[in-house]
């Protein structure tokens, strides 16, 4: 589909048809979770040149968009300096209140009990494994406003307080040289990000929001707050983590999602 074959002409034996290349690759990101392979790296050059005029199926092009997205993810890692802030806001420009957004639906947020809450450290970890509320919440803390940006194009500043996540893995004995940390959640989400993103001093394990206790649409026991990342690497709801070697994918990225996420 979309080639046509030049039998008299073996050098070229691919001849792309530029309106079919376009219409196969815009029907794989019809959906969300390709969306953003197309706001940021779908132009026909780039089809042409990942594609290596193949683009004979709807697998062919899902297999060009995932070479297209990790060519991203490696320009976005090389692109990132773990020392530039994001930009920080005065209160007034708070957004109140906080928009809420996840896979569900408000009444799906789940009810995590605070007192049997458990946060378990898993992988590249020597220190101590399990953590309960109580004792994230006396380890020494630091707010931010900080714009949280979504991928579906809206976004909202908003406070958030907790712990700098360099600060937990170090008191924790993490494997600071491993390539990825990833998170795994109570309503059945998980992320991961990058080594770097999760020494960047902004990056937080946040326990409140606004100056209260982190509301539950907001991701209550803990979220991860990461303003130099997109919404869905914010994980919510952490009950989790794990500092390893091994790609851990992700929900909405094992779909289509670019992994870096940068924003």
């Amino acid at each position: 589909m979309g080639i046509r074959n030049n039998d008299a002409s073996p050098a070229f034996a691919c001849e792309p048809d530029a309106a079919s290349i376009v219409k196969d690759a815009q029907r794989e990101l019809q959906s969300s979770a390709r969306r953003l392979f197309g706001r940021r790296m779908l132009t026909l050059g780039g089809l042409m040149l990942l594609s290596g005029c193949d683009l004979k199926s709807g697998h062919s092009v899902e297999a060009m968009l995932r070479r297209v997205s990790r060519l991203n993810d490696d320009a976005q890692a090389w692109l990132f300096d773990p020392h530039k802030l994001a930009p920080t806001y005065p209160e007034s420009m708070i957004a109140r209140p906080f928009p809420f957004n996840a896979y569900y639906d408000i009444d799906q947020v789940p009810e995590v009990d605070p007192q049997t809450y458990r946060l378990e450290l898993k992988g590249r970890v020597k220190g101590k494994a399990v953590w309960s509320l109580a004792e994230l919440g006396a380890l020494p803390q630091r707010s931010q406003v900080t714009r949280h940006i979504c991928i579906e194009g809206w976004s909202a500043i908003g406070k958030w307080g907790g712990v700098p996540f360099s600060d937990f893995l170090s008191r924790a004995e993490a494997d600071t040289t491993a390539k990825y940390v990833a998170f795994h959640c109570a309503d059945g989400y998980w992320t991961s990000i990058d080594m770097p993103t999760a020494l960047h001093p902004q990056t937080l394990l946040t326990l409140t929001y606004d100056g209260a206790v982190l509301p539950a649409k907001y991701g209550f026991p803990m979220k991860l707050r990461i303003p130099t990342k997109l919404g869905y690497k914010n994980p919510k709801h952490i009950v989790a983590i794990t500092v390893t070697n091994e790609f851990p994918g992700g929900y909405w990225e094992n779909q289509g999602y670019n992994w870096f996420g940068g924003s």
